[in-house]
């Protein structure tokens, strides 16, 4: 696609970066077939190649309005899209220069600017958020039903390993998890405690960023990665220490340091490994930034090394009982959230373990397409993310699991407010394998 940059904008980063991404894209329209908006919608505009058109319209000078902030608003940023496309088109940096871009130049209403800044400094400031969780919580069933909906029912998450061990992993002192499902966090250190692995938590790291980074700051998102790897540097094993360690046959004792950073958010692994590209012109911190990204695994990409040791952890499991009475495996649903499959490329990873560890998992149309989470979007798009929640759990239970489980705190709870059958992430599966008496 040909591209003319507005003057404004040729020879800055972003017009650059703009104009390679424009120009890799052939608009063949593979990637309408693919997107949850357009869908549901049918307008090309809510679509990934209109929505392209309509950047590269503002890329090249004309001045957007408040329908074109609108049209790439309702996009969820699944990056779908960019598992379909041919050419590889990088969609998802695209849409974030258009809507900065676009937001410069476009007045949001008053309503949604407050909207916005509410999720911006509420949800990203974890004292603020675990407070108003908790005291939602306590009064959970006085509230009404659309707000109930976002206030996940607590739990308890259990105990915490006490164990030290040689082999060490970073966890995120993330921001919204903690405060809504604690018992994520807590699972997955338990998990990796079983394996002989301690999970570490740096009490100055916090949110990874992308609630700013998709509420038009930016600047505040790159603030956050910076805190970030500040926080974790000093907890990185040496590239030395590696090194020596993997040629020892051993990349845990002898490392000296976390050998990686595992994240059981997919939203925030997807951010945190994007901690390269975004930091990339910053003289201070491209470098450290391209190593934290590099040492950052979904736990989905960091199990599998030891999956021979968690299949002998796990006990059988035992869902319900036959006429012979023998112990059937529990079926279970898993939606992979899209930015495991999509923006990481991770995927069969987590049901691949979840077999391994005695389960049956119960297959599903459109596991490709998003449920309607997509961080704040269930909020700021509450009428397409409903729409798109219950196509998602039609498919999820046409065969009736015992469970749904998934790998993004933001589609768990999405997707419990639309049904009464359990919805847990993977890792509390997994704990229980482990653990269960």
């Amino acid at each position: 696609m040909q591209t003319n940059l507005a003057d404004w904008l040729r020879d800055t980063p972003d017009g650059m970066e703009a104009d390679s991404i424009l120009r890799s894209c052939v608009h063949c329209g593979f990637c309408t077939a693919t997107c949850p908006t357009y869908q549901l919608l049918g307008d090309e505009l809510d679509g990934p190649r209109g929505r392209i058109y309509l950047i590269k319209q503002v890329v090249e000078g004309v001045t957007p309005t408040r329908e074109t902030q609108q049209h790439l608003d309702r996009c969820l940023t699944c990056r779908n899209c960019e598992s379909t496309c041919p050419s590889g088109v990088q969609y998802g940096h695209l849409i974030d220069i258009g809507r900065k871009l676009v937001d410069r130049q476009v007045e949001r209403p008053a309503g949604d600017r407050l909207l916005r800044g509410a999720l911006r400094e509420g949800m990203t400031r974890r004292s603020l958020f675990d407070t108003a969780m908790r005291l939602g919580q306590t009064v959970r069933p006085l509230l009404p039903e659309a707000l109930r909906a976002k206030v996940p029912q607590r739990r308890d998450p259990g105990a915490w390993p006490v164990r030290s061990h040689a082999r060490k992993v970073i966890l995120l002192n993330g921001c919204v998890q903690p405060a809504m499902i604690p018992a994520i966090d807590a699972a997955t250190a338990r998990v990796l405690d079983a394996l002989g692995i301690e999970a570490v938590v740096a009490p100055r790291s916090g949110c990874c960023g992308a609630i700013r980074h998709h509420l038009d700051d930016q600047a505040g998102a790159l603030d956050d990665a910076r805190r970030n790897i500040d926080a974790w540097w000093p907890l990185l094993a040496t590239d030395t220490a590696l090194a020596s360690a993997a040629g020892a046959g051993n990349d845990a004792s002898r490392a000296g340091g976390a050998q990686a950073i595992v994240i059981n958010a997919s939203g925030c692994g997807a951010m945190i490994k994007d901690y390269a590209h975004l930091l990339r012109h910053d003289p201070l911190y491209a470098d450290k930034a391209a190593r934290v990204s590099a040492m950052t695994r979904d736990l989905a990409e960091f199990l599998p090394a030891e999956r021979e040791r968690l299949q002998a952890l796990c006990r059988p499991a035992v869902g319900a009982h036959d006429g012979d009475k023998r112990p059937t495996p529990p079926r279970l649903a898993f939606h992979p959230p899209c930015t495991l499959q999509h923006g990481q490329q991770v995927r069969g990873e987590v049901e691949s373990l979840l077999v391994a560890c005695g389960a049956e998992i119960v297959p599903f149309a459109e596991s490709h397409l998003c449920c309607g989470s997509a961080g704040t979007y269930s909020v700021l798009q509450s009428t397409l993310a409903t729409q798109l929640r219950d196509r998602k759990l039609a498919s999820l239970q046409a065969d009736s699991p015992d469970q749904i489980l998934s790998a993004n705190i933001g589609c768990l709870t999405h997707l419990q407010s639309g049904t009464d059958t359990p919805v847990r992430h993977w890792i509390e599966w997994l704990d229980r394998a482990i653990t269960r008496a």
